[in-house]
């Protein structure tokens, strides 16, 4: 995503990924553990016995995550630099930001087909690494626990009919990083500003002569059908969290309007 960058914490960790400055945020790791509490928690349930525990199966979970979304970042500032342009990657709560080294004058350095690039470059990275897990399982004829949308593509299917994972700590990795790596992308590629679809979608919408007008208010109408699928189906978090992002689309045509 691309969000507002957090001030820099003391208790932030500095790196160095491809030649990119990583930066990850001390929220990142709070949001992590209480993301993946729920998940975590009922793994250690359904493992018993032969489960690590709790706080054990959470670290796992925070480093899954750390890859995975480093990997989706890193999509994004690999597209950057393709199209002459350097940028610094930041992970924290909400996610993770390629951010460019001109600020956001990238925009207007940018095509929009070269700025459709970036936006799915990210997710394509992200699916792309769950993918490469998956079908490495394959290669030891194990079965993959491939999430839903995924495990309705016919295609797919096929990896998850091999032998069940005998190795506890292989099947706790491939869960905690399969599944949130596969729904994390989807959830990017979802038509809502300021998700990776949602800038796509203005990309494209800029080389028929739409506006950012236009972007937000198909936001706003696909976040209320986004978050009332969630409710339905208990997923409440998701519900609002597209809630949140619906009336901040919203508030953003309401904004642009009344300047006019």
């Amino acid at each position: 995503m691309f969000l507002q960058e957090p001030a820099a914490n003391p208790y932030d960790l500095e790196l160095r990924v491809l030649g990119f400055p990583l930066r990850v945020s001390w929220t990142f790791w709070v949001a992590a553990a209480v993301i993946g509490y729920d998940l975590a928690n009922g793994l250690d349930l359904a493992l018993g016995s032969e489960s690590f525990g709790v706080v054990p199966l959470l670290a796992i979970w925070g480093v899954c995550i750390f890859v995975s979304i480093t990997i989706h970042e890193l999509g994004h500032a690999i597209a950057f630099r393709r199209f002459g342009i350097e940028s610094r990657i930041v992970l924290y709560f909400m996610g993770g930001m390629a951010i460019p080294s001109r600020s956001f004058q990238y925009r207007q350095e940018l095509t929009p087909q070269q700025s459709m690039w970036v936006s799915i470059a990210g997710p394509l990275a992200q699916l792309a690494s769950a993918l490469v897990f998956i079908f490495i399982l394959a290669m030891f004829s194990y079965a993959s626990p491939i999430p839903w949308p995924l495990n309705e593509i016919k295609f797919l299917q096929r990896f998850s009919a091999g032998n069940p994972i005998d190795s506890v700590g292989l099947l706790t990795l491939s869960i905690m990083y399969i599944q949130p790596s596969i729904h994390w992308a989807i959830l990017n590629l979802v038509p809502v500003w300021p998700l990776d679809g949602g800038r796509f979608v203005h990309s494209l919408m800029q080389l028929r002569g739409g506006t950012i007008v236009m972007t937000l208010m198909v936001g706003v109408v696909v976040s209320a059908l986004v978050a009332l699928f969630a409710f339905q189906n208990q997923l409440s978090f998701l519900g609002f969290m597209f809630l949140i992002l619906g009336w901040n689309n919203f508030q953003a045509v309401q904004q642009l309007q009344g300047s006019r």
